[in-house]
């Protein structure tokens, strides 16, 4: 029974963290509603930050979670700015930096991740750059433009999404690309080599430089500006920038100064939770990046750091808060854009947990879809410049059934006709 004189507490401003507070509102909750966020940006959602907004296709606004007025005039109460020093469970207290306490009935964590640092000589000079945070994707807005407008050069720490979106943007501004990566494909981690494979193909075709089996060793400048990257096996690259892409780490400072229960970091890291997103303290939820729960479809624990988590999950944490019946197991989606290629990925397929890639459709054209099989059974799918699939893909997925790979391949059998084998 949740009471109007109850309070609850989000941690964390972005886009968990708001659509938490929305729903709380939606589902009729009508006691106080706190929402602290360490940025003094309202909660905004973080995909433009590498696409949109980055190549200056987006402006600044759109970014937002809802307009300023908005948290207002529906009674949310906002502290921007604001660190969480600590939580006291057994006084159910959150304490901020500014030595305010605030006192919970339940409490959301939606902290999200946080770049991983390279841990390199250079990092200090004043053309090494992450992406995560608005400000961030100002500064690399203009670092870029500017790049391009002077033939400059932007060495890049990492194939994964971000740094492939990053290449993609610098490219479109006309700067000079080198990514540098330690696997022999981008994005490994995730589609392995069978599909990564064609975004090196991709990227090499829009003038990007990779340079693989390498990583990082220092950054060389002068009066505190960047001049060039080194890598392991003796190589130097010019560059006047550089980027690092090297993945994000989940930020459970906060829940394990708690005593609450986290993931190993071998197995992702983050704060452990149920089906209903509910942490080892049955007042205390988590969503989003930081979030670890077990998913029944893979019996694996996952921590999906993408934006249809934090969309999805931010509400399913709020109705549980309510004490509605919630079980938290969609089927992990991301997106990307690069160039004039987008895709939708569903599922979960890393290397090591699939025995087999079957292509749908034309790879040459960079129009297909590709599926990750174990046993014979999808695991995940990718659709490129394919529409309108992502619902029988995760269907695919969610039913366990096993059409066979030339039945999976041939575009002339309609996908939901494969849910009958």
């Amino acid at each position: 029974m949740v009471d109007a004189d109850q309070t609850f507490v989000i941690v964390g401003g972005g886009l968990a963290g708001a659509k938490a507070a929305e729903t709380l509102r939606s589902e009729g909750f009508t006691g106080r509603v706190i929402l602290i966020g360490d940025e003094r940006d309202h909660p905004y959602e973080r995909p433009p930050l590498s696409k949109g907004y980055l190549q200056g296709k987006e402006d600044r606004d759109s970014v937002f979670v809802h307009e300023p007025a908005w948290y207002a005039s529906n009674d949310i109460e906002l502290h921007l700015g604001q660190t969480v020093t600590t939580i006291d469970r057994d006084a159910r207290t959150v304490h901020l930096g500014d030595a305010t306490v605030i006192r919970y009935d339940k409490l959301l964590l939606a902290t999200g991740a946080e770049p991983r640092r390279m841990d390199i000589p250079g990092t200090h000079l004043a053309g090494v750059h992450h992406l995560r945070r608005l400000a961030h994707a100002e500064r690399l807005k203009n670092v870029l433009a500017a790049l391009g407008r002077d033939n400059g050069h932007l060495v890049i720490a990492g194939a994964g999404w971000i740094g492939l979106e990053v290449a993609a943007a610098a490219r479109e501004y006309g700067a000079e690309v080198t990514v540098v990566e330690p696997e022999a494909t981008p994005l490994h981690a995730v589609l392995g080599p069978e599909v990564g494979q064609i975004f090196t193909e991709l990227h090499s075709d829009h003038g990007v430089r990779f340079h693989f089996g390498a990583k990082l060793t220092g950054i060389v400048g002068q009066d505190g500006m960047v001049l060039a990257a080194q890598t392991d096996d003796g190589e130097e690259h010019p560059a006047h920038d550089v980027l690092a892409a090297i993945g994000a780490a989940p930020r459970t400072a906060l829940a394990e100064a708690a005593g609450l229960t986290l993931v190993d970091r071998r197995h992702g890291g983050g704060i452990a939770v149920d089906e209903r997103l509910c942490t080892s303290d049955p007042d205390i939820y988590a969503a989003g990046d930081v979030a670890a729960l077990r998913h029944p479809l893979f019996s694996a624990t996952l921590r999906v750091e993408h934006w249809a988590n934090a969309l999805n999950g931010g509400p399913a944490a709020a109705r549980a808060m309510l004490g509605k019946d919630v079980r938290y197991d969609r089927v992990p989606y991301f997106f990307s854009d690069q160039y004039d290629l987008g895709l939708e990925y569903s599922g979960w397929a890393p290397p090591g947990t699939y025995d087999q890639v079957v292509l749908r459709g034309d790879a040459g054209k960079r129009e297909f879809i590709a599926f990750w099989l174990k046993d014979g059974q999808v695991l995940a799918g990718m659709n490129v410049n394919v529409w309108d699939v992502t619902e029988p893909i995760q269907e695919l997925i969610r039913s366990g059934v096993r059409p066979g790979a030339e039945r999976l391949s041939d575009p002339s059998v309609p996908l939901n006709d494969l849910l009958e084998a």
